[in-house]
């Protein structure tokens, strides 16, 4: 008969969800090297997590069970960009992990994600688990389904691989913004900045779609036009055009902070010259943990 001290304490399960949220999406950023596709990632594996909550029974190590969804999950998006299945590689060698020093293992914690992806999966995942969120190996061992000299040869290879590419030139091309592109974000920020937001309710289509992450959707002008009154009535923004990861996005920076970077960053989808999606980070400020970004 199980006692009372070994019956899992009950999860109240949209507080914990949004408690790991952050952690969640460090660790999918990194293993689809993009803090976009991670965000999208993370969410898929929310889903799941409340999809089969019920039926999960007492959780006796709720972050481990939610890791392995989300490890899954991530799993999956490699899947279906590569089509073609994620395994371990490689005879399970008995040895030890290595023991890192202080500054080896802040080198691992802030590799880029283009760094990360780098690595095999499997080392990959290894490698953010047990050195940028500080698993434990039992963790990762299962979090990842393996045994521990399996966890133990994929990380001693991973942080052996991140080591050797250290030092190496980040050789991708910078992208930049058409001139067509950079003029309709100029605008939307120009007008956002000056608080006329009737001008930014001209821009947008009349079913645009909004995703507040991590708080609320809406859909069409009249829903939309309430955001934009939300915005109106605060004063810890100033909005600039910039890029991230690549893709046309708007930095928001606090006016009254100086030179700090920006706190999160929002994206429009066009529809010719019309905004027919956009997606705010402003309650998800995790997004930009580990992201590229340029003015």
């Amino acid at each position: 008969m199980t006692s009372p001290a070994q019956v899992p304490a009950p999860v109240d399960l949209d507080r914990f969800l949004t408690a790991m949220r952050p952690r969640l999406h460090r660790y999918c950023a990194r293993m689809v090297g993009s803090v976009i596709d991670g965000e999208d990632v993370l969410q898929d594996a929310l889903v799941k997590a409340v999809e089969v909550f019920s039926a999960a029974g007492p959780l006796q190590h709720p972050e481990g069970w939610l890791f392995k969804i989300a490890h899954n999950t991530a799993l999956d998006f490699l899947r279906r960009k590569r089509r073609q299945a994620a395994i371990f590689v490689g005879a399970e060698l008995d040895m030890v992990a290595d023991e890192l020093d202080a500054v080896t293992s802040r080198q691992i914690a802030s590799a880029s994600l283009r760094t990360f992806m780098r690595l095999p999966e499997t080392q990959r995942a290894c490698v953010i688990l047990a050195d940028v969120l500080g698993c434990s190996l039992q963790e990762v061992c299962d979090v990842m389904d393996a045994s521990l000299p399996a966890v133990k040869a994929s990380l001693h290879r991973g942080r052996a691989k991140l080591r050797e590419i250290a030092g190496e030139p980040e050789d991708a091309p910078q992208p930049v913004l058409s001139d067509s592109g950079r003029a309709q974000l100029a605008a939307y920020v120009a007008h956002f900045n000056a608080r006329d937001f009737d001008a930014i309710r001209a821009m947008i289509a009349d079913d645009v779609r909004l995703e507040l992450v991590g708080r609320t959707r809406m859909r069409g002008k009249a829903e939309v036009g309430r955001y934009f009154g939300n915005y109106s009535s605060a004063g810890d923004w100033r909005l600039v055009p910039g890029l991230v990861e690549g893709r046309p996005a708007i930095l928001v920076f606090d006016p009254s902070a100086g030179d700090a970077p920006p706190k999160y960053f929002m994206l429009l989808g066009w529809e010719g010259d019309m905004v027919a999606t956009i997606r705010d980070f402003r309650y998800a400020r995790y997004i930009l943990d580990g992201a590229e970004y340029s003015v």
